[in-house]
Formats: structure tokens, sequence, C-alpha cells
């Protein structure tokens, strides 16, 4: 993996980013597709093959931080308060993200020619919301005190599994075991995820400034669903304690 694209997108991911900042990263991300991949991005299942090669590569470099990290950065939160932030900190960066693509679009509408390049546009921009919603399934494990074990890689691949299916990492769910890599079930239920997230992303080339709205407007709803999903996941499983009281499995 490209050690520009993973820097880029680890720091797209962070809180706080300038909107300038956020529209350059982008920029850059997309301008990382190989020059001979430009064409097949017009194909969905390409772009999600392209996609899923792209998130596979970063995830293991997506700075996910551990609940003392968390705490210190969040004014001493913790339990639900905590998760509260984390979600409503993630929807604002994806929604920071989807405002920046809507913006290059806005620019790309004035210069018919460049909007042969909408579809890199639309893959670098789900890249970039998947990697901040992976972060955060990674930081609402550690806040609901299940922290995904194994090394940098086999993490990646477990909150791969994860994002893909929406919802908290179980260590029951065939294929998470001692494996570093994404099986080939893995691998498909991640296109078939990025195709549906790339094709709602398609908004993001409305005319003008409404693509940047409608965009940004989306990915906040989808990123604080899925938050909502992955906190009700966590607790309805019961594994681990939050705020000091464990949860059965009732």
């Amino acid at each position: 993996m490209d050690p520009e694209l993973s820097k880029a997108i680890a720091e797209l991911s962070e809180e706080g980013v300038p909107p300038a900042e956020r529209k350059r990263l982008l920029r850059r991300i997309a301008g990382q597709v190989p020059i001979r991949r430009i064409g097949t991005m017009f194909r969905p299942k390409a772009a999600a093959r392209w996609m899923a090669d792209t998130v596979a590569g970063v995830a293991p470099y997506i700075p996910v931080r551990d609940l003392e990290t968390l705490r210190r950065h969040h004014d001493g939160l913790d339990g639900e308060a905590l998760a509260d932030r984390l979600v409503r900190n993630a929807s604002r960066v994806t929604a920071g993200v989807g405002a920046a693509g809507g913006g290059i679009a806005a620019v790309e509408w004035a210069a018919t020619p460049t909007l042969l390049t909408a579809p890199v546009l639309l893959a670098a921009e789900t890249v970039a919301v998947v990697a901040v919603e992976i972060k955060l399934i990674g930081e609402l494990q550690e806040v609901y005190r299940v922290p995904v074990p194994g090394t940098g890689a086999q993490r990646a691949v477990r909150l791969i599994q994860a994002w893909s299916q929406q919802r908290g990492f179980n260590p029951l769910t065939p294929g998470v075991g001692i494996g570093a890599v994404l099986g080939t079930a893995a691998r498909k239920e991640l296109r078939d995820r990025l195709l549906r997230r790339f094709g709602r992303n398609i908004t993001t080339l409305g005319p003008l400034l409404t693509g940047a709205a409608v965009a940004g407007y989306l990915n906040r709803r989808a990123t604080q669903a899925l938050g909502d999903r992955v906190r009700d996941d966590l607790r309805r499983r019961g594994r681990g304690a939050i705020e000091g009281t464990v949860v059965s499995d009732g």
C-alpha cells in the first residue's frame, strides 16, 4: 500500500480538519488511483474492487485510540457519554468529507471534461468515509471494554469485517480467528457493502453546492446509524463492562 495514500486517509479521518485541508486530502487520495485504472472506475464492480483493496491495505494504519487516550482527549468522559461524543464527532467528520467531495464536484461542473474523473472522486470519498467508520467501531469497542485483540493486521481484518456487517466485533464469527487476511467470503461482503455506499455517494455530484449539502447530510446520517447499531450490538451481546458494570448475556 502506498504510504502517501495511507497517510492521507489517516489524516482525513481525524477530527477538526479544516474544510480546505479536507478537499486537499481528498484530491490526494483520488490522485492515487493509477491512470490505467481510471477508465475502469466507471464500472461499479471494478470500482468496488479498487475500494476493497484500498480499504484492506489502509486499515492497519488507521489510528484507533485506546480507552485511556480517548478519555484524555475527551475531558475524562467515559461510558455512554464518551460513546455519544465519538459517534457525534465521527458523524461530523464524514459529513465534512461529503461536503469536501461535493465542493470539488461543484467546481468540476464548471469544466465538463473533468467530469471524467467523477467515479474516482466518489471512490476516494467512499474509502475516506469507511476509514472514519472503521476507526469509530474500533474506538467504541474500547469504550465498551471489548477491545479488538491481535496484531495490527489481525485487528484491521476484524474491524473490516465488523464494518461490512455493520455491527460490533464478534470473536465467534467464522473467519475472524487467527487469520490476518480477508477470506474470499469476507472480501465479497466488503465489496458488496462498499458498492452500496458508493452508489449512495453519487449524490456528491449534485449541481453547484447542493451536492455538498446532501452528501454531508447523508454521510452524517449513515455514520450515526452505524454507531447506534454497533453500540446496541455491544450492549446486547453484553461482553465486557461499561462504567464499571458487568452486563450479562441474559
